[in-house]
C-alpha cells in the first residue's frame, strides 16, 4: 500500500466525518458508527492522508456473506463465522478522486480478506458507482432478498462481490 493510506486512529474520526459529509450527503452516519467500526476491525479502517490532511477513508470489517448491515446502525459485534470482508464505506474528497489512489488499498483489502480465510470482498455500490467497482473485478450479486434492503440506499444500489 502507498504511504498515502495509513491506519485510521481515534484522532482521525472528526476529519473522517467531514469527508463523509461531503462524499455521502444522502447517506449520513453518526460519529458512533465510525468509532465502532474502528474498534471492531482496526485492520480494516484506513485514511488517505495527503500532506497531513485527511482526504478519504475506508471502513471495512468481516461480515456475513449476502448480508448488508443497516446504515447508521451499530453492529454490536462481528459475526463469529463471517463469510466475506465487507467494505462498509470508501469515500474520497472530490479533489482526491483522480490518480488511482484506491487501487493499492483494494489490493491490500484483498490480501486482508485472504489472510482472514474469507472468500470475498463485498460492498454496496451507491451513487452510480457500479462501473467504478467492476473495473476491480467486482460483480453484481444482488439477490431478491437484498433488493428490499438496498432500497434504503437508492434505486441504483447494488450488492457487489469480488472473489479473492
Amino acid at each position: 500500500m502507498t504511504t498515502n493510506w495509513r491506519a485510521m486512529g481515534l484522532r482521525d474520526i472528526a476529519a473522517v466525518c467531514r469527508v463523509a459529509d461531503v462524499a455521502h450527503p444522502d447517506f449520513p452516519e453518526d460519529e458512533a458508527i465510525f468509532l465502532e467500526r474502528l474498534h471492531l476491525a482496526p485492520n480494516g479502517c484506513f485514511v488517505l492522508d495527503l500532506n497531513g490532511k485527511i482526504e478519504g477513508y475506508l471502513l471495512s470489517h468481516p461480515w456475513d456473506a449476502n448480508a448488508i448491515p443497516p446504515l447508521n446502525t451499530l453492529l454490536g459485534s462481528l459475526p463469529e463465522a463471517p463469510g466475506t470482508w465487507y467494505l462498509h464505506d470508501l469515500a474520497l474528497m472530490p479533489d482526491a478522486r483522480a490518480g488511482g489512489r484506491t487501487k493499492p488499498l483494494i489490493a491490500h483489502m484483498l490480501r486482508t480478506a485472504r489472510d482472514a480465510g474469507l472468500p470475498s470482498l463485498s460492498l454496496v455500490a451507491v451513487n452510480a458507482s457500479v462501473p467504478y467497482w467492476t473495473r476491480f473485478g467486482f460483480v453484481d450479486a444482488t439477490t431478491e432478498k437484498l433488493r428490499e434492503k438496498l432500497k434504503s440506499y437508492d434505486d441504483a444500489a447494488r450488492y457487489l462481490v469480488l472473489r479473492v
